[in-house]
């Protein structure tokens, strides 16, 4: 799939360009992905809730998609907060982890979350395009360390036990910055030993999203959190900025300080994105 100057990435700077976003959510959450939509939502068709208003909201744009199928055919929800301000008031993470660890370090954090791409666009060139806008977001505000939430399928955490276990015992966070599952829906990711995983087949298991964090250099908290209104079972991933950061701002011109690049600026990276809440 071969994406020119139609296809640029960056934030949304209307109301219109939001609700577009929230439109695409909606498709893909809920109607592709089978996520519990609340009457307001059905009614509505957007997946919009109460942390929208406190996000910067990356978008991908295909200016030569007709307007009536929606040009928003990618986003991704982005909340930064300054060193040492809490990050557990109001974030979509910290519903679900405990984030002060984090908070902890005194750096610029980044929160990631609502991440999904329309299905024929789920190629490496829009995926590379999202992440090339996220690493020239994480180089203008300074940020250090990355963190949220990522989703695998379904809501039976044994069926999932060989994903979540390889998680655990290959990419757990170191434990000064490792985020903990809490509530009563939190789970062990630890359900079966080191010695019966095969790394390779477990890792081939993994939601797209997934797979992608792990090959930039991103780990992940203990425990896991099960989500039934987004069908998934959630873990927490995090991710110091200098692993993105090294990969691609020398592609970026920082006298012309551009937040956001097009397509043709970026380079190509392992990562892959699908969906994640």
């Amino acid at each position: 799939m071969s994406l020119p100057f139609r296809i640029e990435a960056r934030l949304a700077n209307t109301p219109a360009e939001i609700d577009a976003a929230q439109r695409l959510r909606y498709s893909v959450f809920h109607e592709e992905w089978g996520a519990t939509a609340s009457d307001q939502q059905r009614a509505s068709r957007r997946d919009a809730d109460a942390h929208d208003a406190r996000m910067d909201h990356l978008i991908v744009i295909d200016h030569a998609r007709p307007p009536c199928e929606g040009q928003v055919v990618g986003t991704y929800r982005l909340r930064r907060r300054d060193a040492n301000e809490s990050a557990s008031a109001d974030g979509y993470t910290s519903a679900e982890f405990d984030v002060s660890p984090l908070v902890s370090t005194g750096e610029r954090t980044l929160e990631l979350g609502r991440s999904c791409v329309l299905r024929e666009y789920r190629g490496r060139a829009v995926l590379n395009l999202l992440w090339g806008a996220i690493a020239a977001y994480v180089a203008d505000h300074g940020i250090g360390l990355m963190f949220g939430c990522a989703s695998l399928r379904g809501t039976d955490p044994m069926k999932l036990r060989e994903q979540l276990a390889y998680l655990h015992h290959f990419h757990l966070a170191p434990r000064h910055i490792r985020p903990r599952a809490i509530g009563a829906d939190s789970t062990r990711m630890d359900l079966l030993e080191k010695a019966w995983i095969d790394p390779r087949r477990a890792f081939s298991k993994l939601e797209p999203l997934v797979k992608g964090y792990l090959r930039l250099g991103a780990s992940v908290g203990e425990g896991a959190c099960i989500d039934r209104a987004f069908n998934s079972v959630d873990i927490c991933i995090v991710m110091p900025t200098a692993q993105l950061t090294r990969r691609y701002v020398n592609h970026y011109e920082r006298a012309l300080k551009r937040p956001l690049c097009r397509l043709d600026d970026v380079a190509t990276p392992e990562a892959a994105i699908a969906g994640s809440a």
